[in-house]
């Protein structure tokens, strides 16, 4: 069962960052990327407070399964865990902390960016 649950966590949080990351392309998903990127940065900083600068309870409980899975050393972050496990690389978690945090900005900017366009042209819209 844990591993079922592995493969659950594999495909749904990395779903999650990838729409983190481009869930502002189309139009339809551009409000729900935004609240998903608020949440997340929510709990990065929110609940990092509490757990650690970076906290996500997807990771925490995806480690968790692992962990009975008997997987040790797991690193810091989900980001390097998965990188490290398609590629069979170990790459530096500096690096990958920075790049991740970097494109969370850039896709939180251009999320808020776009769904402020989409506002306001509503706004015109509704004015006429």
């Amino acid at each position: 069962m844990c591993r079922v649950i592995d493969i659950f966590f594999v495909v749904f949080h990395t779903s999650v960052v990838f729409f983190n990351l481009f869930g502002w392309i189309w139009k339809k998903t551009r409000r729900a990327n935004l609240y998903l990127l608020l949440l997340t940065g929510a709990s990065w900083g929110g609940l990092g407070l509490f757990y650690g600068l970076g906290y996500c309870p997807l990771t925490d409980w995806h480690f968790r399964i692992l962990e009975k899975m008997g997987v040790s050393n797991l690193p810091v972050s989900y980001i390097k865990y998965l990188a490290d496990r398609i590629t069979g690389m170990s790459f530096n978690q500096d690096i990958v902390d920075s790049l991740t945090l970097y494109l969370y900005l850039v896709a939180l900017v251009i999320s808020l960016v776009i769904n402020y366009i989409d506002w306001r042209k509503r706004a015109v819209r509704n004015e006429r």
